[in-house]
């Protein structure tokens, strides 16, 4: 079982953090194999931002996405590069308000989900920093890729001190979200 994850975006949403915390979450909670890189503009803000996860329940023998089985979609930039590469019946997770440009033809032949993923998060814990956590919480929820447990843990592993709450918060409306 060898699954692929890419999340494309830009800096500053917290692309890199969400890999860690998915790979985190396989790796320390689950027991599986699991390997995360990534690949990020030399801006810190606002460059392009990659990140990939590859988790099995068998050594890795290559770290990256070749044929992704999920892919997280927080930008027109990274749907535009990265949706050709997610292979047929894919989950594919869109930031509908960062994507005005959707390629329907494309888009047919995977699973695909798009949510105002910035705007829920504003709305649930008055950041928008906390879409990424929000994001993994929807994200876990539609492909099961582990468990929401799991994922809760490898949160609270992760994220700055005094901010665990806010974050379960985002995390359980992305839960919540999958569950609709």
């Amino acid at each position: 079982m060898r699954k692929e994850v890419l999340i494309g975006g830009f800096g500053g949403q917290g692309v890199i953090l969400a890999s860690v915390i998915l790979g985190r979450a396989a790796a320390v909670y689950e027991g599986l194999y699991a390997v995360q890189t990534q690949v990020y503009g030399p801006e810190s803000r606002g460059g392009a931002s990659r990140a990939e996860v590859v988790i099995s329940d068998e050594p890795i023998d290559y770290p990256k996405a070749i044929n992704p089985d999920y892919a997280i979609l927080l930008s027109q930039q990274a749907y535009d590069k990265y949706l050709p590469l997610v292979k047929e019946g894919g989950l594919v997770l869109i930031e509908s308000d960062l994507v005005p440009h959707r390629k329907y033809e494309l888009e047919k032949s995977r699973e695909v989900y798009a949510y105002p993923l910035t705007r829920i998060a504003e709305e649930t814990t008055g950041l928008s920093l906390t879409m990424n956590i929000l994001t993994l919480g929807l994200f876990v929820g539609l492909s099961g890729i582990v468990k929401k447990e799991s994922l809760e843990k490898a949160v609270l592993d992760a994220v700055p001190k005094g901010t665990e709450q806010i974050n379960l918060k985002a995390l359980h409306k992305g839960f919540e979200l999958a569950e609709k």
